[in-house]
């Protein structure tokens, strides 16, 4: 025999960054099979993988599953899980940038965690996102109106020219960057979420930039009058910087127009690519809007644009249905798990638009779950509403291009197409 023989996986261990990158939902059930959990790795930092509904919901709303291991007392145990600062520097970022990625909403436990998320959260109340909606139903108008200009030879790339420009539109405008800016401030997101880590020189120049587009921002509000979130934010940072220092600052810029517009835009290219892979569910959304809101949560549940929470630290050893988790270990909630989960969602392969009609709440957890449950939530549902609602009524024959299929990279984080061709 000639050749080298390629090395099977380990039944009882997942790699994120490899397996599971690359067929995501039969690795999630290769762990479910295995009774819910299993050993794996990300980024080759060790960790257990959870994807059933109730240990997931647990993991994400329990205190005592955290977020930043620094805060963990110190123990003996040689196996104890590295940091995310340390995980950091090991993998190339520049430690005079790990700061700006390790302030954020996202990086907080407890009541620093409700601190900043209480500067920002009048800017996400459901009342302020149901005001916005006029405004969001003008941009995505204006860009379905401008989508054939974009046509070559009857095909246009919808991410490109609708599912990117949309969110990131009004979630611009909302904290205060520039047009101007906006494609370049897409670029710089876009290289992080495509797990820039395998490059160091390349994470460190977008976090460089990042935080140089973020001071420049800054000064800007300090120079003239806005009427913004980054101009309420510069305020109360210059006016108590205990309640939101610079660097606090600088990250929760980048950190909300990030999140703010790269989850969103995978919802709308996922979303739009599952219901013209299902016409009958299409169908039965052209038939009747109102099941806007349901199909929104479903193709959430179906095809979220995120496979999983960042690392989890149990700060005890905590007793799961699919097992234990050992105090220290870094734990991961795989949402993508809990949103197939059967016993959670009856025939979870089956996307269904009228499977959340009439529910109260959601039965999913793409948008997480207890303390750090996603602060734009509401915004992001109706942008769901506005984008395929005006999309389907705009284009009625919308198709796919048979000629261009859809690029999908592996992405152990982010579950999102390259480019979506679509014939208008």
């Amino acid at each position: 025999m000639t050749g080298t023989a390629r090395k099977r996986p380990d039944p009882a261990f997942l790699e994120l960054d490899h397996e599971f990158a690359h067929d995501p939902h039969t690795a999630l059930e290769r762990v479910r099979a295995a009774g819910g959990s299993m050993s794996g790795s990300l980024r080759g930092a060790p960790a257990r993988l959870f994807v059933d509904d109730a240990d997931v919901r647990t993991i994400l709303s329990d205190r005592r599953f955290v977020v930043d291991s620094a805060s963990l007392a110190p123990s003996s145990d040689e196996g104890a899980s590295l940091s995310r600062d340390e995980l950091l520097r090991h993998l190339g970022m520049e430690p005079d940038l790990v700061v700006y990625v390790t302030q954020g909403l996202l990086d907080k436990d407890g009541i620093d965690h409700v601190r900043l998320r209480k500067l920002v959260s009048r800017a996400f109340t459901v009342r302020r996102v149901r005001e916005m909606r006029p405004k969001v139903q003008a941009i995505a108008d204006r860009l379905l109106e401008e989508l054939p200009d974009h046509a070559e030879d009857g095909s246009v790339d919808l991410l490109e020219h609708f599912a990117y420009p949309l969110p990131i539109a009004v979630i611009c405008d909302l904290v205060g960057v520039p047009e101007e800016e906006r494609e370049v401030w897409r670029r710089w997101s876009h290289t992080l979420t495509s797990f820039a880590l395998d490059d160091p020189a390349l994470l460190n120049r977008t976090i460089g930039a990042l935080v140089e587009a973020a001071r420049r921002l800054i000064v800007g509000h300090r120079e003239r009058e806005y009427d913004d979130l980054l101009a309420d934010l510069v305020r109360i940072s210059d006016d108590d910087g205990d309640r939101l220092s610079e660097d606090e600052l600088i990250t929760m810029i980048f950190s909300l127009v990030i999140a703010g517009h790269e989850t969103t835009a995978g919802l709308i290219g996922n979303g739009t690519h599952a219901l013209l892979t299902h016409p009958e569910q299409l169908s039965l959304l052209k038939d009747d809007p109102t099941l806007l809101p349901s199909a929104v949560h479903e193709l959430l549940r179906w095809c979220g644009p995120v496979f999983q929470t960042r690392m989890r630290y149990p700060t005890e050893d905590v007793e799961l249905r699919s097992g234990t988790a050992r105090r220290g270990e870094a734990v991961i909630a795989m949402i993508s798990g809990a949103n197939r989960d059967p016993e959670a969602h009856p025939e979870p392969e089956r996307l269904d638009v009228t499977r959340h009609r009439g529910r109260p709440g959601e039965a999913h957890v793409a948008f997480g779950h207890g303390l750090h449950y996603c602060l734009g939530a509401a915004l992001a549902r109706m942008e769901g509403e506005v984008a395929f609602g005006s999309l389907t009524s705009a284009f009625p024959d919308l198709s796919l291009d048979p000629a261009r299929p859809p690029v999908r990279r592996p992405n152990p984080g982010f579950n999102r197409f390259e480019d979506l061709y679509v014939r208008l």
